[in-house]
C-alpha cells in the first residue's frame, strides 16, 4: 500500500485539495463492470484517493458497493475520497435527475466534481459503432451549454455538487462560455498523452486556474475498437519512450504518468491489475530534465477519441468537432 498522505495534492481555484492523479473507471467494451469494481475495491486499499466515475460506462452501481464496504470496513471514510461523475448526453436537460441517481448508485452522498461529459447532448448507444449517427445531433450550442451548466450550479447551491468540470471543450468554445458562467469550472478533462500534448488547451487552462485533468494518459491502447485507426501511433511503442523506461526500470505507462504529473496534469489511468505501480508514479523519482525534453519532441497530433459519433447532419467529418480553424463549427448563437 502507498500512504495516500504521501501523495502530493494539486489545489483548486477556491484552495480545495485533489489528489494529483486519480483512477479512471471506464472499462471500454474491454472490461466488465464486476472487474472495474474490483480494481476500485483493491485501489481504495492500495492508497487511491480520487475515483472518476461516469454515467454512460454503465459501472455506478457495481462500483458504488466497492465505496460502500470501503466505507462499513472503515478502510476510508466518505470524506477521505475524492469521488468524481459525469453527465451524459441524454441528460442535458435533466442534469438533477443525472446527479441524484449517480449519488444513488455510487453510494457517496454527495459528488466532488460534476462534469458535463461532452458539450454538447450528441446521444450514442453504449457499444455502438463508428458510423453511428443520431439524427437529432446538432453543433454546439453557448445557450444549450449554458443551460445544462446552470443546472449544476444549482445542485453546488444545494449542496449535493461540491465542484464543477467541463470536458472535451476547445478554447473558441471555452472563450464563448467562461465569462457567462456564475461559479467557475474547477477542473477540465482532456485527452492528453506524449503524442497528443495539447500544449495550447494546456496553457490556456492554467492561467485560467482549471485544472487539466488527462484521460487517456497512456494513449488508451485498450480504448474501445471505434476509436481505433490504422494511422494512430501508440506512444508507449515510441523508442524514445522504451528507453527512457529502461533508464528508470518500469513500463512505459509509468513515463507517461510522471510526464504527465511533471506537466501540471491530473492523469487518470485505469488497469484492472497495475493500479498500485500506476498510483507509485506520483512518489517515485521524477523524470530528468533532458527526459521532459526528449517527451516534448513526441508530439504527433494524434487525437484518438475523434468523436465521429457525435456528428450531427451537415458535418463535414469529426474535425468539425474541434474547431480546429478556431472557429466553432456550425454554432448559430456564438
Amino acid at each position: 500500500m502507498i500512504d495516500p498522505a504521501t501523495v502530493p495534492v494539486y489545489h483548486l481555484y477556491n484552495g480545495d485539495a485533489i489528489p494529483c492523479i486519480g483512477m479512471g473507471t471506464f472499462g471500454s467494451d474491454r472490461v466488465s463492470p464486476e472487474e472495474v469494481a474490483g480494481a476500485v475495491a483493491g485501489g481504495i486499499r492500495a492508497g487511491w484517493r480520487l475515483f472518476d466515475c461516469a454515467a454512460c460506462y454503465g459501472n455506478e452501481d457495481k462500483i458504488g458497493a466497492s465505496f460502500r464496504a470501503a466505507f462499513d470496513e472503515g478502510v476510508v471514510k466518505r470524506e477521505d475520497l475524492f469521488i468524481m461523475t459525469k453527465v451524459w448526453n441524454d441528460m442535458h436537460r435533466n442534469v438533477a435527475a443525472s446527479c441524484r441517481k449517480s449519488i444513488e448508485d455510487l453510494q457517496c452522498g454527495y459528488v466532488d466534481m460534476l462534469f458535463i461529459h461532452w458539450p454538447f447532448p450528441n446521444y450514442h448507444p453504449p457499444f455502438c459503432d463508428v458510423n453511428t449517427r443520431n439524427p437529432d445531433s446538432k453543433p454546439f450550442s453557448v445557450e444549450e451549454f449554458l443551460d445544462t451548466y446552470r443546472q449544476i450550479e444549482a445542485l453546488v447551491d444545494e449542496g449535493l455538487v461540491r465542484h464543477i468540470g467541463i470536458s472535451n471543450m476547445t478554447i473558441p468554445k471555452l472563450d464563448a462560455v467562461l465569462s457567462k458562467l456564475r461559479i467557475p469550472p474547477s477542473a477540465c478533462e482532456s485527452e492528453l498523452h506524449p503524442c497528443f500534448q495539447q500544449r495550447e488547451l494546456l496553457a490556456y487552462l492554467k492561467v485560467r486556474n482549471i485544472l487539466p485533468i488527462a484521460y487517456m494518459p497512456l494513449g488508451s491502447p485498450r480504448r474501445p475498437k471505434r476509436d481505433i485507426l490504422p494511422e494512430d501511433v501508440a506512444d508507449m511503442q515510441l523508442p524514445e519512450m522504451q528507453a527512457i523506461a529502461k533508464a528508470h526500470n518500469c513500463h512505459p505507462a509509468i513515463v507517461c504518468l510522471k510526464w504527465a504529473l511533471q506537466r501540471g496534469t491530473l492523469p487518470i489511468p485505469f488497469s484492472v491489475h497495475n493500479y498500485e505501480a500506476n498510483l507509485a508514479a506520483a512518489v517515485t523519482e521524477k523524470l530528468t530534465d533532458e527526459e521532459m525534453q526528449t517527451i516534448s519532441t513526441l508530439e504527433r497530433n494524434n487525437r484518438l477519441v475523434k468523436g465521429q459519433v457525435f456528428l450531427w447532419e451537415g458535418a463535414n467529418d469529426w474535425h468539425d468537432l474541434w474547431d480546429e480553424d478556431g472557429v466553432i463549427t456550425g454554432c448559430t448563437d456564438c
